[in-house]
């Protein structure tokens, strides 16, 4: 594939179309500015994957889709995705929502569930003061680039000692390659709060079949003893390119759990970080990821502490088919002056092919001596052994390598906290490792 360095925006479109939007002037100003540093910045550089060369710049125009009259107007991928009895629901098609429901019990409450772009326009004072600040406009071109052109996504607020028990859904679909793919995710959780947000990013079987670029950030913020569970799972389709940028910051005695999903079928660059800014919080990240034909993945977890006692805890299982490669970098970073800290991650890959590659690099860079940390890695294939045991128990050979691969994830898997993710998570590791 040809490489694509130039950038598919300037300040002048990206203004004009935030106008055309009625966005607030702050925010046409934010993606003004943005478009311009697309200009002059790299692409990310991850480590052994060359992303320059993938197709960068396939990000399609803004395309605003009809708002749906019922769930049962939406496509089958979608409402198969939607939680029986759920109240609390967003859905992006393309550029923008389609569907945005919250229980008048959680509204009253002082609970915001909407779409990004309705948020800042009705509660701008709430998302101004967060929007890029955990991922800065500047990283890169990847994130200005998004800065300038995201659409839709959504907005969370839980206000201080509200507890959300029931998860709070949101489904991200795409049905042309030509339409504008790109949401932005805020969550602020207030003190002492605790919720759980799941979303699904989803391509309609068959819909789409050129070329088109995913971008999405996410930026959590945990405040003081506040608890935030996300939960995330990709399945987009061959001719994408899926880039993700997710970060948290936590404060003292916060904490923040991952589950991630990793399966989309097109080239991946994924890249989840958690910042331990406050003593006392935790971080716990869990991801599974299948490649399959000659999809290359790029998926980086990590967690740097400032806090006193803080505690995170990583842990990724990749299973590569067919020519499929998957570079999967754990880094734990524990800063000077962050004493008791306690860091560890695990990456394990199974290779089901001659031909597929995954390198797993567990790094720790430690700059305080009172703190503990370890690792763990692994790149292997189907054990034999395992696989004759259970076909001297009269299994065949294929449902016995099939025992063992989800017998590989399964520890992973089990562990997920989140019940709707887990359902969904186990369904789409059948359709992927069988398919």
């Amino acid at each position: 594939m040809s490489t694509q360095l130039s950038t598919p925006t300037d300040r002048q479109s990206a203004e004009a179309l935030s106008r055309s939007k009625n966005e607030p002037n702050w925010l046409v100003d934010l993606r003004g500015e943005a478009a311009e540093l697309a200009g002059t910045l790299e692409w990310p550089k991850p480590e052994k994957v060359k992303i320059e060369r993938w197709n960068l710049i396939a990000v399609g125009s803004y395309d605003q889709a009809a708002p749906a009259n019922a769930i049962t107007d939406l496509p089958e991928v979608v409402r198969e995705l939607v939680a029986e009895g759920t109240e609390n629901l967003v859905i992006q098609q393309n550029s923008s929502p389609v569907w945005t429901q919250l229980s008048a019990e959680l509204a009253a409450k002082g609970v915001i569930f909407t779409d990004l772009e309705t948020a800042c326009k009705e509660h701008g004072d709430l998302v101004k003061p967060y929007l890029f600040q955990a991922v800065a406009k500047d990283e890169d071109k990847l994130t200005a680039l998004h800065a300038a052109l995201w659409n839709g996504g959504v907005f969370v607020y839980v206000p201080r000692n509200i507890e959300v028990e029931i998860p709070l859904q949101a489904i991200l679909f795409n049905t042309k390659a030509e339409a504008s793919f790109a949401p932005h995710i805020v969550i602020v959780a207030e003190s002492n709060s605790r919720v759980t947000y799941v979303d699904y990013v989803v391509t309609e079987p068959g819909a789409v079949t050129e070329p088109f670029v995913y971008h999405s950030v996410v930026e959590v913020y945990v405040k003081s003893g506040a608890h935030v569970r996300f939960g995330s799972i990709h399945h987009l389709g061959g001719s994408g390119v899926d880039l993700t940028v997710r970060r948290a910051i936590i404060e003292n005695d916060g904490v923040m759990e991952w589950v991630l999903g990793d399966l989309s079928d097109g080239s991946t660059l994924s890249d989840t970080k958690s910042v331990l800014k406050g003593n006392g919080s935790q971080s716990d990240a869990k991801v599974i990821s299948i490649g399959k034909n000659a999809q290359q993945m790029s998926l980086t977890t990590q967690a740097v502490h400032f806090g006193l006692r803080s505690d995170s805890n990583m842990v990724t299982r990749a299973v590569m088919k067919d020519s499929a490669s998957a570079i999967i970098n754990g880094i734990t970073k524990i800063e000077k002056g962050a004493t008791k800290a306690n860091g560890v991650q695990t990456e394990k890959v199974l290779m089901l092919s001659p031909k597929a590659r995954g390198d797993a690099n567990p790094i720790l860079l430690i700059d305080e001596d009172d703190v503990t940390a370890g690792h763990a890695a692994s790149v292997g294939q189907v054990n034999p052994e395992q696989v004759y045991y259970l076909m001297s128990r009269g299994i065949s050979k294929q449902n016995a390598e099939r025992l063992v691969i989800y017998g590989f994830l399964a520890p992973v898997v089990s562990e997920i906290p989140i019940d709707a993710v887990r359902e969904q998570l186990e369904k789409l590791l059948v359709r992927k490792l069988e398919g």
